[in-house]
């Protein structure tokens, strides 16, 4: 297979890194560009990428550069990875928050820390799509960067650009799943509902046969006599609660889904723990991408071999967009789960709202499967989830500090209008150099 794929967000340098090895894995001839507007992060990647071609001689035809315009003219893929502001805005986006009393293990989808990401991300994501539009309009747009829903929805909103939205988290708990019920991944098949980072599986088989009874005996085995204590948190206790109560369980487990039902976890308590500090740290995930970033770093510059592990096949963001793309190509009909505008394929979700569900990769592009309409309670979890995700978009595109803190308002962490006022100030004063749409700018407190 023959492919020219533009990787903007090269920087991220694990994704480049699983791309890469599954491109050469499945022996396409590629013309493979990638584009980062930060030349250290960009030296890496063609670093470590190069290397890999080489070691395997593989038919791939590299280039790279700041320039996103001068990459896409003849692109069949483009792909977009960007993080805005990097890792130093992502603490930003939590840790201010948690001076509030608001506490995040992840802050990349939805309450104040996905908010104030969704304000710097969008105008970049909006840019990238126009010149897509412009000079590559007929390759295959996918986007893996978050927040998911509203750079999706802002993008489609603002450019009419074909942006579909990938997230390895349906697969990931799929497999989760399968291990529960201790089958094989290859063994079950299942039907996953809702917005990304809380997406609901309303079915699931094993071999034909339906698993969700056997799952119910599980959720009561693992629920039975725990009380609060700090071993609950090792397994998901809060989505098996879910799964019991709303009879769908949701994705991706309670790291993520833990940010949609702030009202239970009032200053961080989780389970005897403090979500974001010594549940799933957020420190700690800061940390570890610096020190992977580093790793990579000095084996882009080494003049030794790559690691053999470097080119296997690993679970991560870049998993599916391989085999989506050969689906494609191949006509070949498989499922994946995607990030796509409601076009009634969910009857009961607002219209045009991205929803993330199964959808078939054919000669034709992506397509979403109609579903049944989902149960009223689990409609309650996603209609004001997809509402507060408008409001974001439109503070995002308009610049607006109202709606900014109208976004706060509908999210539900905060505690008052007054704190969602300051929050938004402070938010908005840290991401300043970020934030080019908003024209006036509260000065830092």
């Amino acid at each position: 297979m023959q492919e020219t794929v533009v990787l903007v967000g090269a920087g991220s340098a694990v994704f480049t890194r699983g791309l890469v090895a599954d491109i050469i894995r499945l022996g396409w001839e590629t013309d493979l560009r990638l584009v980062d507007i930060s030349p250290e992060a960009l030296s890496v990647a063609e670093g470590l990428t190069g290397k890999m071609i080489e070691a395997k001689s593989a038919p791939i035809r590299l280039s790279a550069s700041t320039e996103l315009r001068d990459m896409l003219p003849g692109a069949s893929v483009v792909i977009t990875t960007i993080a805005v502001g990097g890792r130093s805005a992502w603490e930003d986006d939590v840790l201010i928050p948690r001076k509030y009393g608001i506490y995040q293990p992840v802050g990349d989808s939805v309450m104040p820390g996905g908010t104030s990401r969704s304000l710097r991300m969008i105008p970049a994501m909006v840019d990238i799509a126009k010149a897509v539009v412009e000079l590559a309009a007929d390759a295959l747009f996918f986007n893996y960067s978050n927040p998911m829903a509203t750079i999706c929805r802002a993008v489609r909103k603002a450019t009419g650009a074909t942006m579909v939205g990938l997230c390895h988290g349906v697969p990931g708990v799929a497999r989760y799943l399968a291990s529960a019920l201790g089958v094989a991944s290859d063994d079950i098949a299942y039907t996953a509902v809702g917005m990304n980072h809380l997406t609901w599986f309303t079915e699931l088989r094993v071999q034909g046969q339906d698993a969700m009874p056997r799952l119910h005996e599980i959720a009561r085995e693992k629920l039975k006599g725990r009380a609060t204590d700090a071993a609950d948190a090792e397994d998901n206790p809060f989505s098996w609660h879910l799964f019991e109560l709303f009879g769908a369980f949701p994705a991706v487990l309670d790291r993520h889904v833990s940010e949609f039902f702030t009202q239970f976890f009032a200053d961080g308590q989780y389970y005897g723990k403090t979500l974001g500090v010594d549940a799933f740290s957020f420190e700690a995930t800061i940390e570890r991408g610096n020190e992977i970033f580093e790793e990579m770093r000095q084996d882009a510059l080494s003049d030794q071999p790559l690691r053999d592990d470097y080119f296997e096949q690993f679970s991560g963001e870049h998993e599916q967009v391989t085999e989506m793309i050969e689906s494609i190509r191949q006509d070949a009909g498989r499922i994946y789960s995607a990030n796509l505008p409601n076009r009634g394929q969910v009857p009961n979700l607002p219209e045009d709202a991205i929803v993330e569900c199964p959808a078939i990769a054919d000669g034709s592009g992506l397509r979403p499967i109609i579903q049944p309409p989902l149960p009223a309670a689990v409609v309650g979890t996603l209609a004001t989830r997809m509402a507060c995700v408008e409001t974001v978009v439109e503070a995002a595109l308009e610049g607006s500090r109202e709606k900014l803190i109208q976004a706060l308002v509908l999210d539900g962490a905060v505690d008052s209008l007054e704190t969602a006022t300051r929050l938004a100030d402070e938010l908005l004063a840290a991401q300043a150099k970020h934030l080019p749409q908003f024209e006036t700018m509260p000065k830092p407190t």
